[in-house]
């Protein structure tokens, strides 16, 4: 084992990804009109009839007004991928509003023809599961930690079979669990601005070394002042090796 990951003893992860066409679904419309947008899970908890759940939302002012006006719409289901929409009890709250993120509560009754994912996976493997999703994009992405050998392929097989039209699912990896996270992660905190400059720069190979482009040359890349890159460029450096010392040593 290297890289410092701990692996749990009898336990497995994979990771499911479903992918929206669009105008297949008005959330996911919102994710593809809005590269800015994204939404993470910190925690999911779910029995036989409800899911409730924590979301972390960030992006632009605009992308995220575009967002609550579908998001928090209590009238369609952001879960569904066998029907358009149902007739299900859920409730949606705010619990934190910045200007570019905002963390949501969330829960959720399951019903017949109206099911989340979650929902087809603890059908099959039953208890000792926990999850973890990622939107952004055209996916919805969910990582999974279940205990022991259960077959997924059932699980897929069960999902695949109840996707609407312009809905498809694929299964990107089954590993031993490792790096799993109690804590929230570093990036929530960033502006989408920030996650701009860090993504151009391990794109470009700014992290490589030696560098394959300069401060000067992401500048050019994102048509930004070369201060203002330089300066997004360190603050997110900091605030990630502030967190990690204080996180691990």
């Amino acid at each position: 084992m290297d890289g410092g990951e701990t692996t749990v003893a009898g336990a497995r992860e994979f990771e499911f990804a479903l992918q929206f066409e669009p105008g297949a679904d008005d959330l996911m419309d919102v994710f593809l009109r809005h590269d800015s947008l994204s939404l993470w899970s910190s925690a999911i908890f779910m029995n036989h009839d409800h899911m409730w759940r924590l979301d972390h939302a960030k992006g632009t002012k605009e992308a995220l007004r575009a967002f609550d006006e579908v998001f928090l719409d209590e009238t369609r289901c952001n879960e569904c991928f066998d029907v358009t929409d149902c007739d299900t009890g859920r409730a949606y709250h705010v619990l934190d509003r910045q200007e570019t993120s905002q963390t949501i509560y969330t829960l959720r009754r399951e019903i017949s023809q109206c099911h989340s994912l979650p929902h087809f996976i603890r059908n099959h493997v039953q208890q000792g599961t926990v999850f973890e999703s990622r939107r952004t994009g055209d996916t919805y992405r969910w990582r999974v930690l279940y205990p022991g050998d259960y077959p997924i392929g059932d699980v897929y097989d069960a999902v695949e079979s109840h996707l609407r039209d312009g809905v498809s699912v694929s299964v990107s990896h089954i590993t031993s669990a490792g790096n799993w996270k109690a804590t929230e992660r570093v990036a929530t905190e960033f502006s989408p601005a920030h996650w701009q400059v860090l993504e151009a720069a391990v794109e470009h190979g700014y992290y490589e070394r030696p560098r394959e482009v300069s401060v000067a040359d992401l500048a050019s890349i994102l048509d930004e002042p070369r201060s203002t890159v330089q300066y997004r460029l360190r603050t997110a450096e900091d605030r990630i090796v502030s967190q990690f010392v204080e996180q691990t040593l």
